[in-house]
């Protein structure tokens, strides 16, 4: 393989790393960069080049998993080998793991049933411009109108109920370019969640959900993991998991501040720099 293939590699990575857990829509970032830009499509076909823009999540995956390693270490009922405990007061409720799953059924059972046609039909540069757009109209929508003293301040204090209103927010994720982070986080924001809170819940439910998409398309694609394009997937694969890791810190001690305004203006800028440069 050359080496400007495993570049491509890398800043596919780099892409997928740095926006998965912005709400831009680190899916539509990755398909506008390669139709437009690196066209990693021309070495690898079209089908195995989106699987590798969901494969490449696992990356990003392990991240949120090294970040959050203790409340995953709780989700699993393994809190009490942590030293000192889990950190969790009982006494006041916690997040469960069957708060999580409640949360991910929603854009679960429509991904599996929906899943071929989203892989044949939406992964365009034009559908991309549409996520992005609605999706950032959502964020705004969310600011202006969520509650002016969040009543949830911690994902210990998310209900079942709150945890299924925000999977059903999530399925607009399902369309490329809303940005599954995007649809989350303003979902809890307008359930009375600060944007904190929201963005925590937003990345743990992301593991599974995450974990079950690029899984199943790994399953589903076995045939294209050839020996020749192994190493594309492994360099992307370990570019989105550093990239990933640098930003999910970042994110999670600037999002109380700035809130979702500022990143749906840049998917509004974005859009419309795409759209007349690229599509009109």
């Amino acid at each position: 393989m050359e080496f400007i293939e495993l570049l491509k590699a890398v800043i596919l990575g780099l892409v997928e790393g740095l926006t998965e857990f912005a709400p831009v829509s680190s899916t539509g970032h990755m398909i506008l960069v390669d139709d437009m830009w690196l066209r990693s499509v021309e070495f690898l076909g079209q089908y195995p080049a989106n699987t590798f823009k969901i494969c490449i999540q696992l990356g990003s995956i392990l991240a949120v998993v090294v970040v959050f390693w203790r409340r995953f270490f709780d989700l699993l009922g393994m809190g009490h080998l942590l030293k000192g405990g889990s950190g969790v007061d009982r006494s006041q409720g916690h997040l469960k793991l069957t708060h999580v799953i409640v949360g991910l059924l929603p854009a679960g059972v429509l991904g599996v049933l929906f899943e071929d046609y989203i892989d044949e039909h939406l992964f365009t540069t034009e559908t991309v411009l549409v996520g992005l757009l609605a999706g950032a109209v959502l964020m705004i929508a969310a600011d202006l109108f969520r509650p002016k003293e969040p009543k949830v301040v911690t994902v210990d204090q998310i209900t079942y109920r709150q945890a299924l209103a925000v999977g059903f927010i999530q399925c607009l994720s399902l369309w490329p370019g809303f940005s599954r982070s995007g649809s989350t986080i303003s979902g809890g924001v307008l359930l009375g969640m600060n944007h904190r809170t929201a963005s925590d819940f937003t990345f743990i439910m992301a593991v599974p959900i995450m974990a079950g998409a690029s899984l199943l398309s790994l399953v589903k694609n076995w045939e294209y993991f050839t020996m020749d394009a192994l190493p594309f997937f492994i360099v992307g694969f370990i570019s989105a998991f550093v990239f990933a890791l640098l930003s999910i810190r970042f994110f999670l001690k600037l999002i109380n501040r700035i809130k979702l305004i500022p990143f749906a203006i840049y998917r509004i800028v974005l859009v419309f720099l795409i759209y007349f440069l690229y599509v009109n």
